[in-house]
């Protein structure tokens, strides 16, 4: 790297953010320190890590590293049939909600839920998420929070997410003003919408998070582990940045991978990878 390409890869590395899920080995102190060797200046946060450290400590950890936190993950599972199966989903998301507003992020990400168990009630699994939403889009709002519906691909609609595509999504986040409901776009749920382009556009003002990783072949026997480094699958980055450059998302861009052997990797070596192909994959540098 040359003296004068320095400062304009710094300046890109402005917006990557690194979700702890990619280093999956690391505890949110040591994430936070990695990334801060790496350079980059935010952070994607998990609840369970966040709550083996405790929310203060992570706050100020994360503060005092200079980092911003990109989002939190996650909030969602409104699935469940019953009073007390709602009731336990409600109170955990008020949590969630109080935990991003006092990690500073607005953006809670939201991974609604499948099927109960021995249901096969899709319409009334998504009727629910809906009344949850509008449970706890006004609690958000009052702690300047955005509930970020993720819609995820289908193969995940039985067991971990009812909205199936970004036109679901926005189905439902239309319901209720920009600033308390929004939507994720990820690379990996969206790439293969043959809709895309005008879902993204139709985001405008409603894209609370970018997050990017691969689409990679042929999938592992556990499908929520297929997601690979950019650049190892059959996704257009550029394109779909361009996209939701274009809908006016100038956000971070959080890097979210489930793969076994990026996990058994040394998580150093994965953030250089991650750079390097944020820089080559992504913005097409």
């Amino acid at each position: 790297m040359t003296a004068a390409q320095g400062p304009a890869v710094r300046a890109d590395l402005r917006r990557l953010s690194l979700n702890q899920k990619t280093t999956s080995s690391w505890s949110l102190a040591e994430a936070v320190d990695g990334c801060v060797r790496a350079g980059l200046e935010s952070i994607g946060v998990w609840r369970e890590p966040l709550a083996d450290l405790g929310v203060e400590k992570a706050s100020a950890l994360i503060s005092d590293a200079g980092l911003r936190v990109s989002s939190l993950c996650r909030g969602g599972f409104l699935t469940g049939e019953g009073p007390t199966a709602q009731g336990a989903a409600f109170e955990e998301n008020v949590r969630a909600i109080e935990e991003a507003a006092a990690l500073g992020t607005d953006c809670l990400v939201m991974v609604v839920g499948g099927l109960p168990e021995g249901s096969r009630d899709l319409p009334g699994a998504r009727g629910r998420v809906a009344e949850g939403i509008a449970r706890l889009a006004p609690i958000a709002a009052d702690h300047g929070v955005r509930l970020a519906l993720e819609p995820m691909h289908p193969i995940f609609t039985a067991d971990r997410g009812v909205l199936a595509t970004l036109g679901e999504a926005l189905d439902l986040a239309e319901q209720f003003p920009p600033e308390q409901v929004a939507v994720v776009v990820d690379t990996f749920h969206v790439w293969w919408d043959p809709q895309v382009e005008e879902q993204i556009e139709r985001a405008a003002g409603r894209i609370a998070s970018f997050q990017v990783c691969d689409w990679i072949t042929p999938l592992p026997a556990d499908s929520l582990l297929s997601r690979g480094m950019m650049g190892d699958g059959h996704i257009d980055f550029t394109r779909l940045l361009g996209l939701v450059t274009a809908a006016g998302y100038t956000g971070d861009i959080e890097v979210e991978i489930f793969n076994a052997e990026v996990w058994a990797q040394d998580p150093d070596e994965v953030l250089a990878t991650m750079k390097e192909r944020y820089h080559r994959c992504v913005l097409g540098l």
